[in-house]
């Protein structure tokens, strides 16, 4: 094979590649011309081999922000979707930004598109939210178990209550602010508080504007992606009376202290009654134990000498004659009672 036919084969090779190249990014880089938005042919296939990055939908973003007379190069958005961000989304909202006459740089959109990553919130629904105010409901039935914000007036009376917010997307410190959460915690917040300082809850049911005005006129949007337009009260309900439940637990609580102060009372009497009959016991013991000293006393008189015969009958006389007397003096009903007391022999 000559020379000349490899520089012919390796030409027809190169001409086979480059129109299969051709072939290949033709419809894009066509649509890309026809739309007024250029994008060179080198530029599309080092997108596809070099950066692995969709040409098509690249392009697709250039063209909807040239169709819009968005300022936005080609770079800018393969960065942008390096980045992780959704270049259509934020497109759009760049252009309904645009169209509503908010500024809004194409920087600012993919700050905002990348901070709501992962989150149920885009920057279109932001940008949305800033054309068209949404209500946010307070307490929020989804998020939340409770249906409304409950709060006790002086009076001790519950007072519950509904409340709807009006916000509004504020572009320029939506990153890094707080979300809807925080709004319905600040209103919420500010409710139970106004209630709370309200004399009695007629005047709270009579004047339910006041909680709107107190609320609003305490900059809760301060830190947060929203700016309050308007808090309305949806419902006002009287609750439980929670002053006299308090009351009526206060009462059980110090009954139940006085019960168990007399307890302490009644167990420390019980415990002295039973050391008294104890000591009782004890004593009776000491006179039985001296009574049974008199015989043995006795016998060691007989031994000395000290007692006769004599004086023994008469003790014995005098010990009988002292029985029969107090028998005479018990009571009729009580000498056969076998509980009642006899003298010891």
């Amino acid at each position: 094979m000559t020379l000349n036919t490899i520089i012919i084969l390796a030409g027809v090779l190169f001409l086979i590649v480059v129109g299969f190249l051709v072939l290949s990014f033709a419809s894009v880089w066509l649509k890309a011309f026809s739309s007024g938005a250029p994008v060179g042919m080198g530029n599309l296939v080092a997108m596809r081999y070099l950066r692995r990055l969709p040409y098509s939908h690249i392009v697709d973003a250039r063209i909807m922000s040239v169709k819009a007379g968005l300022p936005v190069t080609t770079d800018e958005i393969e960065t942008h979707y390096m980045a992780g961000g959704d270049i259509i989304e934020t497109t759009s909202a760049l252009i309904n930004a645009r169209k509503a006459e908010i500024p809004l740089t194409w920087n600012e959109a993919c700050a905002i598109d990348l901070a709501t990553k992962g989150t149920e919130k885009s920057v279109l629904e932001a940008v949305r939210t800033s054309i068209n105010p949404k209500v946010i409901d307070v307490p929020n039935p989804k998020t939340s178990n409770r249906h409304t914000i409950d709060g006790v007036a002086k009076d001790g009376i519950q007072v519950k209550v509904k409340a709807r917010v009006t916000v509004r997307s504020n572009l320029k410190s939506y990153v890094g602010s707080a979300q809807e959460e925080t709004i319905i915690a600040r209103v919420g917040e500010g409710i139970v508080t106004t209630i709370g300082s309200a004399e009695s809850y007629k005047w709270v049911l009579e004047n339910p504007d006041s909680i709107s005005r107190n609320v609003l006129n305490r900059g809760l949007d301060t830190g947060t992606a929203f700016e309050i337009l308007s808090i309305d009260i949806a419902d006002v309900d009287v609750g439980e009376n929670i002053g006299a439940q308090l009351q009526e637990s206060q009462a059980e609580a110090n009954k139940n202290m006085a019960q168990a102060q007399a307890e302490i009372r009644r167990a420390a009497a019980v415990a002295l009654e039973q050391e008294m009959k104890a000591r009782v016991q004890e004593m009776q013991a000491k006179v039985v134990e001296a009574q049974a000293e008199v015989p043995l006393a006795m016998a060691e008189a007989f031994r000395n000498g000290s007692l006769g015969v004599m004086d023994y009958m008469r003790y014995k006389n005098i010990e009988s004659d002292t029985s029969m007397r107090k028998s005479i003096a018990e009571p009729e009903g009580t000498k056969n009672d076998p509980n009642s007391r006899r003298p010891s022999h």
